[in-house]
């Protein structure tokens, strides 16, 4: 289906997996990065992925969904970086190096990371080498579309003011979070492999990558509501 805007599409599917029954807890899937059933099939086969079988460091989002790829890759033996939920603090890091294997499921869920995970400063984050971000619609063609708020494009565009170069962008939905189109933003971060319970899509020839924040769009209260965003604006050249 084609939709005139993201909204549009985000409603369309939050209708789907609610009415279909193929969201998973929390609940209600509308208004978040919606949690599916088979989630963790979904993981495990974007890690049979060649691209992910090379990584060692990746940035993963804080959502419920991901959480089987947070805890796929510390199985692996690859660090995971997460930023705070909202950009309320910096990043936080697991380290698979400091977590035993029998605890790997409970370091992957948020409320452990007081337990598991460190802070680091947006300075002292690695160039990584996979960013994986949560979705509520995409597209074959690598568009994606958030839950609104805009966190994970941000987190994208903090890294590239940071210096850091552009690295594929992926991410694990349930087969009806793929439709045909929506439009986007010229700041949107692009997708290059969507992983579903059921397939892979390896986007040929994915959309440009933005360069780095957009100062002028952001909203008023960013600066104060967001440390990471105050921290790089007085450090602007």
């Amino acid at each position: 289906m084609h939709f005139d805007d993201k909204a549009a599409a985000r409603d369309y599917v939050w209708r789907r997996l609610e009415t279909e029954a193929l969201a998973a807890f929390p609940f209600p899937a509308r208004g978040r990065i919606p949690n599916f059933k088979n989630a963790r099939q979904a993981a495990l086969n974007l890690f049979q992925t060649p691209l992910m079988q090379s990584v060692r460091c990746i940035k993963v989002n804080p959502d419920s969904p991901q959480r089987h790829v947070r805890a796929a890759a510390l199985r692996r033996g690859i660090t995971v970086f997460v930023p705070t939920p909202r950009l309320a603090g910096h990043f936080m890091v697991l380290d698979p190096r400091h977590i035993p294997i029998d605890a790997i499921w409970q370091a992957s869920a948020r409320t452990s990371w007081p337990e598991w995970a460190r802070e680091v400063g947006l300075r002292e984050l690695p160039h990584f080498d996979a960013i994986v971000t949560g979705c509520v619609a995409v597209t074959p063609a690598g568009k994606r579309a958030g839950k609104g708020a805009g966190y994970s494009d941000l987190e994208f565009a903090i890294l590239r003011e940071l210096g850091h170069p552009p690295v594929p962008v992926v991410t694990t939905v349930h087969d009806v979070q793929i439709v045909q189109d929506f439009p986007i933003a010229a700041h949107d971060q692009p997708l290059a492999m969507i992983a579903t319970p059921q397939q892979v899509i390896a986007i040929a020839d994915p959309l440009p990558a933005p360069r780095g924040i957009d100062w002028a769009n952001l909203p008023t209260d960013a600066l104060a509501t967001m440390p990471v965003l105050r921290d790089l604006a007085q450090n602007r050249p």
